[in-house]
This record gives C-alpha cells, sequence and structure tokens, in this order.
C-alpha cells in the first residue's frame, strides 16, 4: 500500500514537474524572442554586413597590387625570310609564319592623399556599424515591450476567467435556489427566468474570456517564433496589490534615465558625428588626390634566337611615379554634395529633437497610466470590498424573499463590474510600471 501511494506520488510530481516546464515565465518569453525572433536576426545581419563594410573601407587605406599575363599566337601566311643554320656543312634555312608572344607584368597603386576622403569613409563606416548595433537594440527592445504587453494582458484575463467562474457559480446556485422557490411558491417563474437567463449570459462571457485568452496567448506565441508542435502556455504568478501600489518614479527622473540610456537617442546623435563626416567627405571633391604608381613587366617572343628565360631576363621593365590630380571645374558636383550634405546634417540634428520629443511624449503617457491607474486601483478595491459586502446580504436577503430578482441581479452586476474595474486598474499599473522600466534602463521584472 506505501509503494502504491509513493508511485502514485511520484507520477504527480513528475506531471507537476512536466507542466512546470512546458510553463513560460515573462522573463523565459524575453529571451527566447530575443534569441529566435526573425526580425531581430535580420537585424543582426544587417549589423554584421555593416561591419563588412568597416573592414572594406580599411582595406581602401592599403595600397593595391595586381598581377597579369598575356599571352597571344601571330599567323605571317607571306613571310619569306626565316633563320638559318649550318648543320653538318649545311645551310639550312626555317621560316616560321607562326609566332607566340607572352607578356607578364606587376602594378602596385597607393593613393597617398585624396583630401582625407578615404580616412573619413573609415571613420563613416565605423559610425554606420554602431548604428546598425543600435537598431538591433531598438528592434529588441520593442519587441521586449511588446512581450511585455501580451503578456500582462493573459495575465489579466487569466484573474478575469477566474472571476467569471466565481460569477457563474453564483449564478448557478441563484438558479437553483429560484427553482427551490419557484416549486414552494415563492418566485415566480418569470423571475426564475431571469435567474436562467443570467446564468446563461454569465456562462456566454466566461466562454468570451477565455476566447480573449487564447488569441493573446496565439499572438504571444507568434511573436516567440514558436512552432506548432511546440507545446506553449504562460506562468500565472501570484501578483499582489502591493506591487501595483508601489511608488512611481519621477517622470523627470526617468526621461532623464532614458536619454543616457536608450538606443534610439544614441542612434540619433550619431546621425549627427554621421552627417558632420559626410560634409568632410564631400568637401574633399575640392582638394587634390595624389597617388603612388610602380610597375614590373617583361615579355618573350618564339621568333627571338634567345631562349625563354633569358628573354624574361633581359625584357624586365620597372617604372614609379606620382600621379597629382588638382580639380579645377567639375561642373558644380562638388559644391552640390557639399550643401546636400549640410543639409543632411540640420536633417540629423531635427532627427534627434523629434526622437527626444517622442521619447517624453511616449514616458510621459505611460507614467501618466501608472499615476492614473494606481489612483483607479485603491478606488476600485474600496469599490469591491463595498459592493461584495452589499451583495453578500442582498443575497441573503432574497433567500429570505425579502429581495426581489431585480435588485439581486443589479447588485450581482455591480459586483463584477467592480470586480473587472479593479484587475484592470490592477494589470495596466503594473504594466505601465514595468514600461518605465525599460525605458529607465533597467529589466523587466
Amino acid at each position: 500500500m506505501k509503494r502504491t501511494m509513493t508511485a502514485a506520488m511520484l507520477l504527480a510530481l513528475s506531471a507537476l514537474t512536466m507542466q512546470a516546464q512546458q510553463a513560460w515565465t515573462l522573463d523565459d518569453c524575453i529571451q527566447y524572442a530575443l534569441e529566435h525572433n526573425i526580425s531581430l536576426q535580420k537585424a543582426r545581419l544587417q549589423q554584421q554586413s555593416a561591419a563588412e563594410d568597416v573592414n572594406a573601407r580599411q582595406g581602401a587605406l592599403l595600397p593595391t597590387l595586381s598581377a597579369q599575363t598575356n599571352q597571344s599566337v601571330g599567323y605571317r601566311p607571306w613571310q619569306d625570310n626565316g633563320i638559318a643554320t649550318v648543320t653538318n656543312g649545311q645551310v639550312n634555312t626555317k621560316v616560321d609564319k607562326t609566332y607566340y608572344n607572352g607578356s607578364y607584368g606587376l602594378n602596385a597603386q597607393w593613393t597617398v592623399w585624396n583630401g582625407g576622403r578615404n580616412r573619413n569613409n573609415v571613420r563613416l563606416s565605423q559610425l554606420q556599424e554602431q548604428q546598425a548595433t543600435l537598431q538591433t537594440e531598438q528592434q529588441a527592445n520593442s519587441i521586449e515591450e511588446r512581450i511585455c504587453q501580451l503578456y500582462t494582458q493573459c495575465l489579466y484575463l487569466s484573474d478575469a476567467i477566474g472571476v467569471s467562474q466565481t460569477t457563474l457559480a453564483t449564478s448557478r446556485k441563484n438558479e437553483e435556489r429560484g427553482q427551490q422557490m419557484v416549486e414552494v411558491g415563492l418566485l415566480a417563474k418569470a423571475d426564475l427566468a431571469q435567474l436562467s437567463a443570467q446564468r446563461a449570459n454569465d456562462e456566454y462571457q466566461l466562454v468570451e474570456a477565455e476566447s480573449q485568452l487564447a488569441n493573446y496567448k496565439l499572438q504571444l506565441r507568434q511573436l516567440l517564433e514558436l512552432g506548432a508542435e511546440q507545446e506553449f502556455d504562460i506562468v500565472v504568478p501570484a501578483s499582489t496589490d502591493e506591487q501595483a501600489l508601489a511608488d512611481i518614479p519621477a517622470l523627470p527622473t526617468v526621461y532623464e534615465q532614458a536619454l543616457a540610456t536608450r538606443p534610439e537617442i544614441e542612434n540619433a546623435r550619431l546621425g549627427i558625428e554621421s552627417s558632420k563626416v559626410s560634409v568632410a567627405i564631400a568637401k574633399a571633391g575640392w582638394l587634390p588626390t595624389l597617388s603612388l604608381t610602380g610597375g614590373l613587366s617583361t615579355s618573350t617572343n618564339s621568333l627571338s634566337a634567345n631562349g625563354w628565360g633569358n628573354q624574361m631576363k633581359t625584357n624586365v621593365n620597372t617604372q614609379a611615379g606620382l600621379s597629382l590630380s588638382i580639380p579645377i571645374f567639375d561642373g558644380r558636383q562638388t559644391k552640390t554634395s557639399v550643401a546636400k550634405a549640410q543639409l543632411q546634417q540640420q536633417q540629423a540634428v531635427l532627427d534627434l529633437q523629434e526622437q527626444q520629443k517622442q521619447l517624453y511624449q511616449t514616458i510621459e503617457g505611460y507614467w501618466l497610466d501608472a499615476t492614473t491607474n494606481q489612483q483607479r486601483l485603491r478606488a476600485a478595491t474600496a469599490s469591491t470590498e463595498s459592493q461584495q459586502a452589499s451583495y453578500d446580504l442582498l443575497q441573503e436577503q432574497f433567500n429570505l424573499g425579502l429581495k426581489n430578482i431585480v435588485e439581486l441581479m443589479n447588485g450581482k452586476d455591480a459586483l463584477m463590474q467592480a470586480q473587472q474595474n479593479r484587475l484592470q486598474a490592477k494589470y495596466l499599473t503594473l504594466l505601465s510600471q514595468q514600461l518605465l522600466r525599460l525605458y529607465s534602463g533597467q529589466e523587466i521584472k
């Protein structure tokens, strides 16, 4: 008997463990999404591409070296002169109408100075790589924010389903009590029909809440890029009113922290720096370019009396030189490029101001939501307690025949509305608090 009970407990523990493994916490969802979300993976590929651009621009600072060769065949059909050779006292003349040429060379080129364009291109690509990294962080923050919203909505609906289940149980008890009162002549059948309709409506509300919860879980599942074969459910933590009623940080404090940590702000600042470098690159079109060149070449010909190796040696030619290019008139191309780069610099300054404005508006909205809903939570909590006490008294009076069906149903509706208002205020406060943490550079809990 003891062994049977032990085995049953182990099986139950195993089942609970499996359920726990299938349930996802908020942190599990965030970490998984940061690794598997497709849009975030694409952003990381853009970041890697920007890093390769840096390598390419740095390579442009180095000299280039290329090797070349050319092999050709010639034919002279009316050639009558040849090469005479003496063999055993006899003179032999050989006329070669087909001949072969070969050329070989090495060429090197190095841009010594081009107005700082190459070095500024390296600096620009480095800034663009940093911006690509920040854009990846922006994408990650956006995903984290969306997961927090969906997860909180799932938690709210989970609690709302609990309220609906309690309400439905109460409606069923009222319906049963009404049936008993009809049987003894204390309640009209029309009133019983109203109780039955109320019970049916509560069943519909429960199904509707369950459907909404399934829909939000589906959205969360899609955001995590989970396959259909993977089990998915969320962990419902024991949230308390104390968490929602915790102190809300001051709006200026959150905004200052966000200015120092948010990637979109740093990205906008880098945009201004990038535009300054672009102006310098455009102005380089007015400056001269100095290049160093060098080459080594040789050639061979099958008609030569010398051997291939001797020709390769004797035909060697080397050269080196400096090339200076001074722009005089380029059809206003450089002036136009500089003007457009300066306009882009002004645009970057405005982009930063716009980002700062949008950031403040977003934080201010979350801060107002947190503050307002926290106040609503306090009021809704008191209202729920009052409505619960009132409904309990109404139910007792109804059971004694002292209250009619209309008063009972009105009291029940008022209680359910107060409970829903309390849950909504609670989870909206928790959501806003978490998003304020995210914007201030802290981790979501």
